[in-house]
Parts: structure tokens; C-alpha cells; sequence
């Protein structure tokens, strides 16, 4: 019996196994609230034609999809594709070499007395 497996082997699937999961991914989604194409259609001002299409594995757009998630209260799945600046090891071995190593002696007041 095989076992299911939510965590995919992005790199080993192709262009069009990806899109079929993703898109077998948003139909889950809305069974799993209970919702009909047509409900999600409403919601989602996409039309029904297009999910039914969407959920048999056909591309869609990214503006579409992002309708869908918006409508399914998914949008925070986007969340794991936002990536920050990185910075390389050679940008901080520099900004490391540019820190204050000792600090600087404040000049001598001359005393009064021996002026």
C-alpha cells in the first residue's frame, strides 16, 4: 500500500506535475471547507468553467490563483515564497573589518596648573 506523502520532490516533478498538484492542492482546499465551484466562483469572482478547469490540472494564471487563495482564506500560504536579501560571506568578513577595533584615547586636558 503506498503511503501519502504531503512533502514533494519539487526538482524531481515536472513543469505540468507541479501545476497538477498545485492545482489538485486548491481543489483539497476547497473541499475541505465545503464549498461548491460555484460558491468559490462567487467568492472569488473567477469563473466556475475556469475552476472546474483549474481542478483538473489545467494552468491557470497567477492572478487566478491568487483570487482562489484570497477567497479560500489561503493567502498566507504566500508567505513561504517571500525570501529576504542575503548577505554573502565575504559582504560580512567586510563590514566586520570595518568595526572599531580599540577605541581612541580622548585628547589630555592640560591642568590648570601647568599652564
Amino acid at each position: 500500500m503506498e503511503q501519502l506523502s504531503y512533502y514533494k520532490n519539487w526538482y524531481g516533478m515536472t513543469d505540468n506535475a507541479i501545476v497538477a498538484t498545485l492545482c489538485s492542492s486548491v481543489k483539497q482546499m476547497r473541499l475541505n471547507k465545503n464549498i461548491s465551484q460555484e460558491e468559490l466562483s462567487e467568492r472569488s469572482g473567477v469563473n466556475r468553467v475556469t475552476i472546474s478547469r483549474m481542478e483538473t490540472g489545467k494552468a491557470i494564471n497567477l492572478i487566478t490563483l491568487i483570487q482562489l487563495l484570497r477567497a479560500l482564506e489561503k493567502l498566507d500560504l504566500l508567505s513561504s515564497l517571500m525570501e529576504g536579501p542575503q548577505i554573502s560571506p565575504m559582504m560580512v568578513m567586510e563590514q566586520q573589518q570595518k568595526l572599531r577595533k580599540k577605541a581612541t584615547p580622548y585628547p589630555k586636558v592640560k591642568s590648570i596648573q601647568n599652564l
